[in-house]
């Protein structure tokens, strides 16, 4: 999975398209990302000593990662992610990410 944590992606499916949010968790085994502000479900609460009355709490469910695009910070576009081969200081080489239309690092 190329989405990490603390990315801004744009939702591109599903009833939240078109909005912008910042992952807070990634789930790679799954292919899953939790969105801010994205996907949000209803939770039924049970009256309990920590919440007497019980009730109805908004909860982030995640969604498929394939529904989520990133936004570049250099030309805050969405574009597809690349990955370059530079050298590192050790002489060896290291993958970063990069974006499809401007060529910068997204890291």
């Amino acid at each position: 999975m190329k989405l990490k944590k603390g990315d801004n992606v744009l939702i591109i499916s599903g009833k939240d398209k078109g909005k912008r949010g910042v992952i807070e968790k990634a789930v790679p085994s799954e292919n899953k990302i939790v969105v801010t502000g994205i996907n949000i479900a209803k939770h039924h609460l049970k009256p309990s000593r920590k919440n007497p009355h019980g009730g109805i709490m908004d909860k982030l469910a995640p969604i498929e990662a394939s529904n989520a695009v990133i936004i570049c910070p250099h030309c805050t576009k969405p574009t597809r992610i690349g990955y370059k081969l530079i050298k590192d200081e050790k002489g060896g080489r290291k993958k970063i990410r990069s974006c499809k239309k401007c060529q910068e690092s997204l890291n």
